[in-house]
């Protein structure tokens, strides 16, 4: 072979590995994808959550505002009510904290294919855009929630009904794609009675309860007790009156625990309330506090026309109003107890300190509350609208009274 066929070989040789690697070298770029995130990252390189003061949540049937003022976050559209900063918080760090777990090349213009439809009314095509600002109304962030990623129906399942696997997420601060993350975020609302504290007011070891009914001017009825394990006695009870326990019960802890459906703001509270005349309830607790509450009844939206008929029962009242104010004497000093010993005195003038400091801080926590028109069930607040025969039975005969006694 002479030299001349071996250059020419040699040549040829470098040639097909030149194509060779060129290929390969275009085969992986292919597999490898162009957007700014990848898998197993966070969708924020950095979330600066510190300089997060408003954000706002927008959805095909509304929005809601939440802004934060002395590090507590507050509702706009419930005249800056308190909001669960809890939720609010959980929110942020878990926008913070998202991992991607697919990354997909796409423009902003495929945002409908992902359940990200800005311009769409139905919940399930618009999804949820939250906007997050600082104090000076920059804009930090804007991501946008699109549709649930669900796996295929399994065999396995005995339903044999997808499962939902996460969701697909825009970054809108990132054109290079959409990404699909496994957090759900099942607690997101655009409801602004969603965000709300739950903080509400919860007599405690009450004493006496006075009701007054609408346009009544002398109270329906009060009762008392002597102490926390007494019943309640009907004041002023005629001689065929006797206080009825089933009734009176429910009156021991009411509002324990209690929950309220909203806050009205106070522009709407007019339109709400129903031309029906208001329940007033006063409570007297064991610890000093008194409770001043007024009841009003919601309208109730009327039924088609031909919907209506002669028969038709009444509408149901639901819902109330409620709204109250509330005051304390609360005692300064610990009644001394005759021959106790000093060492004694000091544990107990101790214990009297921390009840007395957990007992203003309720009242201040509660007066907080007092300028508000909570909307509450007409179950939480019924054994205070019952009248006077309704908490009351007929004393039994005197027969019939002394056959029980003789039972054995």
């Amino acid at each position: 072979m002479n030299k001349r066929l071996v250059i020419i070989l040699w040549a040829i040789a470098a040639c097909l590995g030149v194509a060779v690697a060129a290929v390969k070298l275009s085969q992986s770029k292919s597999t490898l994808s162009t957007t700014q995130r990848k898998a197993g990252q966070t969708l924020f390189e950095s979330l600066p959550a510190a300089q997060i003061s408003n954000i706002t949540i927008q959805g095909a049937e509304g929005s809601v505002n939440l802004s934060r003022k002395d590090g507590n976050w507050l509702v706009i559209e419930r005249d800056r009510y308190p909001a669960k900063t809890s939720s609010v918080n959980d929110l942020i760090r878990s926008l913070s904290d998202l991992k991607i777990t697919q990354a997909i090349e796409a423009g902003p213009s495929f945002a409908p294919r992902f359940g990200i439809d800005e311009t769409s009314s139905l919940a399930a095509d618009h999804g949820y855009t939250i906007t997050f600002k600082d104090d000076s109304d920059k804009q930090l962030a804007k991501v946008s929630l699109g549709k649930t990623i669900e796996n295929a129906a399994s065999a396995e399942s005995p339903m044999g009904a997808a499962s939902a696997l996460g969701r697909y997420i825009r970054n809108h601060q990132d054109d290079s794609g959409f990404y699909a993350v496994s957090e759900m975020f099942p607690s997101l609302s655009t409801e602004p009675a969603r965000w709300l504290t739950e903080d509400f007011i919860n007599p405690e070891k009450i004493k006496s309860i006075t009701v007054s009914l609408p346009d009544k001017p002398e109270p329906a009825w009060q009762i008392t007790r002597e102490s926390e394990e007494a019943e309640f006695k009907l004041t002023g009870a005629a001689a065929a009156e006797v206080v009825n326990q089933e009734a009176t019960a429910p009156l021991k802890s009411i509002f324990s625990y209690a929950r309220f459906e909203d806050v009205l703001p106070k522009d709407q509270v007019a339109e709400r309330s129903a031309d029906a005349g208001k329940h007033t309830a006063t409570l007297e607790t064991f610890d000093g506090f008194t409770y001043s509450i007024n009841l009003l009844p919601t309208k109730v939206t009327p039924a088609p026309p031909a919907a209506l008929s002669a028969d038709s029962p009444p509408p149901v009242i639901d819902n109330f109003l409620l709204n109250f104010t509330v005051t304390a004497e609360l005692p300064k000093e610990r009644k001394k107890e005759d021959g106790e010993k000093p060492e004694d005195a000091e544990t107990k003038d101790e214990a009297f300190k921390q009840r007395l400091d957990t007992l203003n801080k309720k009242l201040s926590s509660e007066k907080a509350l007092a300028d508000r028109t909570f909307v509450v069930t007409k179950a939480l607040i019924d054994p205070l609208l019952k009248d006077r025969a309704a908490i009351t039975a007929p004393a039994a005969a005197p027969e019939a009274a002394q056959g029980q006694g003789n039972v054995q």
